[in-house]
């Protein structure tokens, strides 16, 4: 049987195309997903940005000189050859942008499993997770759709604010938030309200988006980046959500040393990343900018509080922000990989509305 997956050049990310290949017998103990449904929002960006730097390249091998994006969302089993999952079960979890993936099971149980693929072991095991939705204690079938929007970002979101509060928000009475309207910062932004009310939450987005981010509620103050300067001169942290160096820039220069800790996610603005993505920009007035990678922080947060409790933390957040943006996006759905294609060259560009959530049913 054939596979369709789409290959964006490496050296070129407004470069992608859709490929038909060839699928071998399914090895043993291995098992074949149908690709079913996916999102894609700017933090699927963000892994092609830093591909080669974080290994997201990696998990979904292709060509020399190419990449598959990965993806979150749904599949169905449509063959086995590992005796403890059936035919038939769906699973949710890190995908390619394409129709098919084939994945080893180890670690089984009845509510996931994790990838062992050999090419697989080397990178960050959270993204080689699969919940079984059957016993999938976040599953719920009328909400598939914004977890696969809003779940992986929201998640980002959480971490970002226990490890801000961990740290007594490094003594700044204000968090800055750039491309705001982005969904990890409303992640972000909606858990902080939460926990950390006296926090104030500042963000910065485009002329075209300021109405869009404020009507969400979730920000004491809202400003185009146009208007960074006239930003008040108080300790403050940042958590660029953008990857705008010149931005970024001008955050460091205007607040100086009044910025307590500069913290660097994802990259939104691609063409303005200065050409390296997520980097160590050295020469900046103030605390050097440090990439927050959630990877690392997730298992910390569960070794920290234990599997139960972490969970239950995660998802009391979870139902809150669900309660914040409901209504603020619109989910649109599209069918076949091309228009996947098309959707990330529109991503790439900067010129989906953040008011949309795209899903793609390959």
């Amino acid at each position: 049987m054939t596979a369709t997956q789409v290959h964006v050049r490496r050296d070129d990310l407004n470069s992608a195309e859709l490929v038909e290949i060839e699928q071998g017998p399914l090895a043993e103990v291995a098992v074949r997903l149908e690709v079913e449904s996916f999102s894609v929002t700017s933090n699927n960006i963000t892994y092609a940005v830093v591909g080669a730097q974080v290994g997201y390249w990696n998990f979904f091998p292709a060509p020399e000189g190419f990449g598959i994006v990965p993806m979150w969302g749904h599949a169905r089993v449509i063959e086995s050859r590992c005796p403890e999952i059936a035919v038939g079960e769906r699973v949710y979890g890190y995908l390619p942008m394409a129709s098919h993936l084939d994945v080893v099971p180890g670690k089984v149980s009845a509510s996931g499993f994790v990838d062992i693929s050999e090419h697989r072991q080397p990178l960050p095991p959270i993204y080689n997770q699969y919940a079984r939705l059957n016993a999938d204690p976040e599953h719920d079938p009328a909400r598939e759709n914004e977890r696969m929007i809003f779940g992986p970002l929201f998640k980002t979101g959480f971490l970002i604010e226990y490890f801000m509060r961990s740290n007594e928000w490094f003594g700044a009475g204000a968090v800055i938030l750039t491309s705001a309207s982005s969904k990890t910062a409303m992640g972000l932004a909606s858990v902080a309200m939460r926990n950390s009310p006296q926090t104030k939450r500042i963000g910065l987005t485009s002329a075209g988006n300021v109405e869009f981010v404020r009507a969400s509620g979730l920000y004491d103050e809202v400003l185009p980046y146009e208007e960074v300067t006239t930003l008040a001169h108080v300790p403050s942290v940042s958590v660029d959500f953008a990857g705008n160096a010149g931005l970024l820039k001008s955050l460091h220069e205007h607040l100086g040393d009044q910025l307590k800790y500069s913290c660097l996610v994802g990259v939104t603005h691609i063409e303005e990343r200065g050409g390296k993505g997520l980097r160590d920009d050295r020469g900046l007035p103030g605390p050097k900018p440090t990439l927050f990678f959630a990877p690392d922080h997730i298992i910390a947060f569960y070794k920290e509080h234990g599997p139960q409790k972490a969970g239950g933390l995660m998802a009391e957040a979870w139902h809150g922000f669900l309660q914040s943006v409901a209504g603020s996006v619109a989910i649109e759905r599209h069918s076949g990989l091309e228009a996947a294609r098309q959707t990330y060259l529109e991503m790439v560009g900067g010129t989906v509305d953040p008011a949309k959530g795209i899903v793609i049913e390959p």
